[in-house]
């Protein structure tokens, strides 16, 4: 089994193995090249999220800044929007559903490290490369879901669909459909219902 297998696998992995650094290293120059494009280059952003973002479907929209580890290892569907700020750890897979609004400075964090700091600290191969032991949990987000502002996801958790989260949430447990959830740690509040029509709620302000 490769390294990237094991860490695709949530198995304990080297950071530091075979191509990883350099796929790392090739998906933060995208980054860094996408988030200093104008918006008004749209044929040449496009391009560039294509690069990075190969298994995501055309109909996205990425505000910027945007950052990954990967991006190879993001699936995203279709008619998907993205704020400021948006950070996606993909050391494990992140799957993203349908018409999914994601809010500025959202995080979606695959990696888990050791709590133990012996098990955690850099450490220096031969060559003096430096690596870490680190395994990752999938994410996944259902269709029809909004992540609103400072919302950070941890690995491991599933938001099913028509999900809202709130603003400043850490979703730390999966989510069942249509909720609206909260907090932190993130808690669900309750259903969403018709109660929950926009018109609904502006008829009542």
């Amino acid at each position: 089994m490769t390294e990237k297998e094991k860490m695709l696998a949530g198995k304990i992995y080297d950071t530091g193995a075979e191509d990883l650094p350099a796929k790392r290293a090739e998906a933060h120059r995208l980054c860094t090249l996408y988030n200093a494009t104008s918006e008004t280059d749209k044929k040449e952003r496009a391009e560039i999220l294509g690069l990075l973002l190969p298994n995501a479907e055309k109909s996205l929209y990425v505000q910027g800044p945007f950052f990954c580890d990967f991006g190879e290892n993001i699936k995203i569907g279709k008619n998907f929007y993205a704020n400021f700020n948006f950070t996606v750890l993909d050391c494990g897979n992140v799957a993203i559903g349908d018409d999914v609004f994601i809010g500025p400075n959202v995080s979606l964090l695959t990696p888990v490290h050791p709590f133990r700091w012996q098990q955690r600290n850099i450490r220096f191969k031969e060559d003096g490369t430096p690596f870490n032991y680190e395994y990752a949990k999938p994410i996944r987000i259902g269709n029809n879901c909004w992540l609103a502002g400072n919302v950070t996801v941890i690995g491991g958790v599933t938001i099913g669909d028509g999900c809202v989260i709130g603003a400043g949430s850490v979703v730390t447990r999966d989510i069942p459909a249509n909720s609206l959830a909260v907090g932190n740690p993130c808690r669900v509040l309750r259903q969403i219902t018709e109660k929950d029509d926009i018109q609904e709620l502006l008829n009542n302000l």
